[in-house]
């Protein structure tokens, strides 16, 4: 076992499981856990839009840029950190290039992303679909 083998054995067991999949371009709400004195603990939330994704593996980052009280808040988050507590897709949006660093200087209107349709499944589809599977199985 080689070097860098070993690294990456070592970062596989580090990788978190339970993270959503979302693109550059929807908006995210990532509840990190915040460390205050006297080993107190607390959970904060922050919301925004993801205008960047970097790296790979244990290193992976992605930037959350929102705007608050007419000012842009710009967050750089470990997708893998112990301190990421969970991570919820609000709204999917539409992106045509893979880093939106225009919308830093933006407000308002201009610093909206325009939404992606997702398809829903329909309720009666998934009855169906459990309705086979129950069918399937033998007793």
């Amino acid at each position: 076992m080689g070097r860098n083998a070993l690294i990456e054995a070592v970062e596989q067991g580090q990788l978190k499981k339970d993270i959503p999949s979302f693109r550059v371009g929807d908006t995210v709400k990532v509840d990190i856990r915040i460390v205050e004195e006297g080993g107190k603990e607390r959970v904060q939330s922050f919301s925004g839009t993801c205008i960047a994704r970097k790296g790979t593996g244990i290193s992976e980052t992605f930037s959350l840029h929102r705007i608050a009280y007419g000012e842009g808040m710009e967050r750089v988050i470990f997708l893998h950190s112990p301190l990421v507590v969970g991570i919820e897709v609000v709204r999917h949006g539409t992106a045509r290039r893979g880093k939106l660093y225009y919308l830093r200087g933006t407000s308002g209107k201009a610093a909206k992303v325009k939404g992606r349709y997702e398809p829903a499944v329909k309720a009666e589809e998934i009855e169906l679909q459990e309705a086979v599977v129950v069918e399937e199985t033998p007793a």
